[in-house]
C-alpha cells in the first residue's frame, strides 16, 4: 500500500489533528475540541494525540493483531504515561480515529466517531463512518449554529454544547471517542472489505470530508479526482478555499471558521 497525507490547522491554534501512513497503515486521528474549558490534564490535545498515534502504529504493526485490540492497548498506554492528570475529568484529551490496514488482500477497517474512511471501489464509493455523535443533543447544537462564528454568542453556545456531550460523551446513551479508557475500543465499528477491485481510498479527519457532507460542493467523485491529480494538499486547498467564500459561517453554519484538516490517500 502506498499512502501520502497531508495535514493543516484550520486556524491560529495548534493543529489537533494527527496521520501516520506506512505499507500496511493509514491513521488519522481528529482531536476533539476542549472549547477553552478545563481538561483536567496538563498536556493538552496535540500531546494526547500525538503519543496515541504513535502507540497505535507500533501496537499494529502486527498483521494478526485485531484493530481494537491494538486501540484498546494504545489507549492503557497513553494513560499510564501521565497518571499525575485526571483521567476521570470528562474533558480528558479525546480524538476520533479513523484507521485503514492492508493485511492478506483485505482491508481492515476501524472508526470511532466521526472521521471517515472512503473506499474507491467498482461500484463507486463506499463510506464508512460513525455518526452516533450526530443523534446527540440536536438542541445545542442548532443554537450554535444560529450564530456567526468569531462571536461571542458563538462562544458561549459552543462551550455549553462541550459541556453538555462530555457528560454523554463515553456512555450507553451518547457516543464513543477515544480518550483515557480502553474500553471505549469495543465500541468503534469494524469490518473487512476484499481489496479487488478497490483503486484507492481515502482516511481523514471531517475538516476534509465536510467539503463533501456538509459544504455540498463536491462529491466523492471529485475528491478522488482531485487526490489523484493534485494529491492531500490541493485537496485541503479546495477546503480552505471554499471556507473563505463564508468565513463568518452564514452560508454553512459550523463549530469553527477553518477546523484542522488532514486525509491520507491510499492506493494499490
Amino acid at each position: 500500500m502506498r499512502v501520502c497525507f497531508a495535514t493543516q490547522g484550520g486556524g491560529a491554534n495548534p493543529n489537533e489533528d494527527w496521520v501516520a501512513g506506512t505499507p500496511t497503515l493509514a491513521i488519522v486521528l481528529d482531536g476533539l475540541s476542549t472549547a477553552g474549558l478545563s481538561t483536567g490534564c496538563r498536556h493538552g490535545v496535540p500531546w494526547y494525540v500525538a503519543h496515541l498515534g504513535g502507540h497505535l502504529v507500533a501496537a499494529l504493526t502486527d498483521l494478526d493483531r485485531p484493530l481494537t485490540e491494538g486501540l484498546a492497548d494504545a489507549l492503557e498506554r497513553v494513560a499510564a504515561i501521565h497518571p499525575e492528570c485526571d483521567l476521570d475529568n470528562p474533558g480528558t484529551p479525546s480524538a476520533t480515529v479513523a484507521i485503514l490496514r492492508h493485511t492478506y488482500g483485505t482491508l481492515e477497517h476501524l472508526v470511532l466517531a466521526d472521521s471517515p474512511i472512503v473506499l474507491d471501489g467498482p461500484e463507486g464509493h463506499t463510506v464508512i463512518s460513525d455518526l452516533r455523535v450526530d443523534d446527540v443533543l440536536p438542541e445545542l447544537r442548532a443554537e450554535v449554529e444560529s450564530h456567526q462564528t468569531h462571536t461571542s454568542g458563538h462562544r458561549e453556545a459552543l462551550q455549553r454544547l462541550v459541556l453538555a456531550q462530555r457528560q454523554v460523551r463515553n456512555t450507553p446513551e451518547g457516543y464513543w471517542v477515544a480518550a483515557s479508557r480502553p474500553e471505549a475500543a469495543q465500541h468503534a465499528l469494524t469490518g473487512t472489505t476484499s481489496l479487488t477491485g478497490i483503486h484507492s481510498a481515502a482516511v481523514m479527519s471531517d475538516g476534509v470530508s465536510r467539503l463533501v457532507t456538509e459544504y455540498e460542493t463536491a462529491t466523492w467523485a471529485d475528491v478522488f479526482a482531485t487526490l489523484q491529480a493534485g494529491g492531500p494538499r490541493e485537496l485541503i486547498e479546495n477546503v480552505r478555499k471554499t471556507e473563505a467564500t463564508d468565513p463568518t459561517g452564514i452560508r454553512w453554519p459550523r463549530y469553527k471558521s477553518g477546523d484542522d484538516a488532514t486525509v491520507a490517500y491510499c492506493r494499490w
